[in-house]
């Protein structure tokens, strides 16, 4: 099977994604302040304490679902196989939602939270454009199989 240059885009970006997830969610379960220090999660002084623990709560639903989704897509995308696809298509609607959702709860309670300015430019370029990603792998995967 000859593959295109989507392909190798939806294989490395993804790739990238999953180093990311678990850099910043996984372990933040076992050390969050680590995750802070790296500036992969926010600070209790930048989103309290609330804020923390539904940053803990989304990091383990992540490491749980979201992060296997994704190494089980890009594993099985790269052998061929069917399930690798469903995998990857699955993992790709979470990476096209979970940045609307931060973004928007960002600028809608930008009152509530302490987060410094280069934080909301910072967001409101990768945020997009992770959303993006997610839209058009999910594209991309619909061709896949009408071929």
């Amino acid at each position: 099977m000859k593959r295109e240059f989507g392909f190798y885009v939806l294989i490395v970006l993804g790739v990238l994604l999953t180093a990311l997830l678990v850099m910043g969610q996984t372990s933040s379960l076992f050390n969050y302040e680590a995750a802070v220090s790296l500036g992969l999660q926010e600070s209790v002084e930048e989103i309290g304490e609330v804020g923390i623990a539904w940053a803990k709560g989304f990091a383990f639903g992540d490491s749980l679902i979201y992060i296997p989704l994704l190494v089980f897509g890009i594993v099985g995308l790269w052998y061929g196989r069917r399930w690798g696809r469903y995998c990857m298509f699955a993992a790709l609607a979470i990476t096209a939602y979970w940045p609307i959702v931060n973004l928007y709860a960002v600028f809608v309670g930008a009152d509530l939270f302490a987060l410094s300015s280069s934080k909301y430019v910072v967001y409101s370029i990768v945020l997009p454009f992770v959303s993006v990603y997610g839209f058009w792998g999910m594209w991309y995967l619909y061709g896949m199989g009408r071929k």
